[in-house]
């Protein structure tokens, strides 16, 4: 049986190809999605961090909408970016966490890649962001992290990923050499599409700062001999992705195309640096306390957009159905529950909405039909109040990371305790 969503655009194309697809780049505006891949929500200049420097980022700050109450719904590379492809929550799109757990089925074994293979099928039953972009003449280059197979699968007419089940596939393979290894890849895409006149989408999901935390010593030098070393790399990491957004940004400049391009910065999740190893410490990655889940977001358009600073809350989950209301494309056929924030960044208005929610999964997904499986919480924000409900789901390898020794609903003022310490729950029923 054809997918509806494969059925659907089958009977869409011939509607397309001698309309849409003939676009060209004076007409729609290139749309750049800069993806910082484990990074804390304050580690930037820009918003005030005293020791990391991030130059770059800071002038795309100053050219942009920004939002540093930004949130992303789940906090673990795979599910946000399947969040970002697709525009739903983690338990629309089914893809809850990072792998099938090997408890259920050993790695590697036919079982456990019989379930790699269905989670990636999961994408299939959606429009993705390159698909409709595509219908608008858009041609799309992926790079960096990627877990949905080859990058063919999510709609991108060009890429870097080979994809499962091919060696290396899991979260990116070719791919993840972007950034670490420079940006040919990307400039000749750029080169390719501007010669071509056709609008791109670019999606530069690059492994950085993410671990391994092994910087250029001209970076490193910077910091080690102020911070305890698992620090400074972090810090060092931080910089050499700043770098690379730098001259991704200073590229489309010396091409001419940069005030008609929509620039969206936004990590996907948070981190802190554990002081004495190499990975992340508690509260960040993977959880629902803004060490995990706050991500500030730009949105930066020169041709439409003027600078400002907005307080509002936002979700990546908007991210979607604002690039196709900026590239005029349609709605998927299975509408999002994101916002278009455009309207309210032009005219520079209130967002209409006071509440956004999200959900943590564990790591392992215990049974990949059944999402409530692996279901630890469920959070909601509204104004400086934040809530957590805390769910019974399998966490399997991850325990220290989700303890969940708080069983009762959790309530905070963000306001006056962003450290989520003090839980007002029962003091406000």
């Amino acid at each position: 049986m054809i997918p509806y969503k494969k059925l659907f655009n089958l009977c869409l194309t011939v509607s397309i190809t001698f309309g849409l697809l003939t676009a060209n780049a004076a007409d729609k505006p290139n749309i750049v999605l800069l993806l910082s891949d484990d990074q804390a929500w304050n580690d930037y200049s820009f918003l005030g961090h005293p020791d990391v420097k991030t130059p770059h980022i800071d002038k795309l700050a100053g050219e942009s909408v920004i939002f540093p109450r930004g949130y992303v719904p789940t906090a673990l590379c795979r599910p946000s970016l399947m969040t970002l492809a697709t525009g739903h929550y983690a338990h629309r799109h089914g893809v809850t966490g990072n792998d099938p757990s090997p408890k259920y089925a050993e790695r590697d074994s036919e079982l456990y890649n019989q379930r790699r293979a269905q989670l990636i099928s999961y994408i299939d039953q959606f429009d993705t962001l390159p698909e409709l972009l595509g219908e608008q003449g858009y041609l799309s280059h992926q790079s960096g992290k990627w877990w949905e197979g080859n990058h063919k699968r999510g709609g991108f007419t060009h890429g870097m990923t080979r994809g499962f089940p091919q060696k290396g596939g899991r979260h990116g393979d070719d791919g993840l050499k972007i950034g670490r290894e420079g940006l040919k890849e990307i400039y000749d895409f750029v080169d390719m599409a501007t010669e071509e006149d056709k609008p791109f989408y670019l999606w530069y999901a690059a492994f950085l700062p993410h671990t391994p935390h092994n910087p250029p010593a001209r970076l490193l030098n910077k910091y080690k001999d102020r911070f305890p070393i698992t620090i400074a790399k972090y810090y060092a990491m931080i910089e050499w992705w700043d770098e690379t957004c730098g001259d991704l940004v200073g590229y489309l400049e010396k091409k001419g195309i940069r005030d008609n391009t929509l620039i969206i910065y936004v990590g996907d999740n948070g981190w802190i640096q554990h002081p004495e190893r190499n990975g992340y410490d508690m509260r960040s990655k993977q959880t629902p306390y803004e060490g995990g889940i706050r991500q500030p977001t730009l949105y930066s358009w020169p041709e439409r957009l003027e600078p400002a600073h907005r307080m509002d809350l936002v979700s990546s989950i908007d991210i979607f159905p604002t690039v196709l209301a900026a590239a005029d494309a349609r709605q998927p056929a299975i509408a999002v529950p994101g916002l278009n924030l455009l309207p309210a960044m032009e005219q520079q208005s209130a967002i209409p909405r006071d509440t956004i929610f999200g959900e943590s999964f564990a790591h392992d997904i215990a049974d990949i039909e059944n999402p409530e499986a692996s279901l630890l919480f469920r959070w909601c924000i509204q104004g400086d109040w934040k809530l957590l409900l805390t769910y019974d789901g399998e966490v399997n390898r991850y325990t220290s990371t989700h303890p969940r020794d708080e069983k009762r609903p959790q309530l905070f003022d963000l306001r006056t305790d962003p450290q989520e310490t003090n839980n007002l729950a029962a003091a406000n029923p």
